[in-house]
């Protein structure tokens, strides 16, 4: 048996295929869960967050086309919700936390691991390299960091970008 496209999963998912729609979660969820918490920095957040963006892709069932990529229209209900996860955060707290790039707190990229044996002085090096790499990418305004994750990260080219983010094409390549 043929493994079967998003297209024909969510059509059958509109046509009232519950278990369709169970494919789909499974087959997109942990994407979502890693943009989230890449975004985020807070596992706990991003499970929530994903969560949410599967109830707006059920609630958004009627309106997706057969013509647009799942996957693409999918990470631009994910995109947005991070976004407005961190404005929705900005307004409930006045002072904002400085990300220093340790799992658990906002701006944490994820860790970026050697699984080669090396140095204490060579580990010690690369940890501070990746410290400083998150805490860049945190620094970065937020539909930029967003565009960063997305094409670095879960292998968006240009056009799945710009049309994720809602964006030209060279919109797209100046953010990133």
């Amino acid at each position: 048996m043929t493994e079967r496209s998003d297209v024909d999963l969510m059509l059958a998912f509109r046509a009232g295929d519950e278990a369709a729609f169970s494919v789909l979660l499974e087959r997109h969820r942990n994407a979502v869960v890693n943009l989230a918490y890449r975004y985020l920095g807070n596992r706990a957040d991003a499970e929530d967050l994903a969560q949410e963006v599967f109830l707006r892709v059920c609630r958004a069932r009627e309106r997706w086309r057969p013509d647009a990529k799942f996957s693409t229209w999918l990470y631009r209900i994910a995109a947005n919700a991070c976004l407005n996860e961190v404005r929705d955060r900005k307004s409930r707290v006045t002072t904002r936390a400085v990300p220093i790039g340790r799992e658990g707190e906002r701006g944490f990229v994820g860790p970026i691991r050697d699984t080669r044996a090396e140095s204490p002085e060579r580990a010690a090096e690369r940890e501070e390299l990746h410290a400083r790499l998150r805490e860049a990418v945190a620094a970065l305004p937020e539909r930029q960091r967003l565009a960063l994750l997305l094409n670095k990260f879960h292998d968006l080219g240009y056009e799945e970008l710009a049309a994720a983010l809602e964006l030209s094409v060279p919109a797209a390549k100046s953010l990133l």
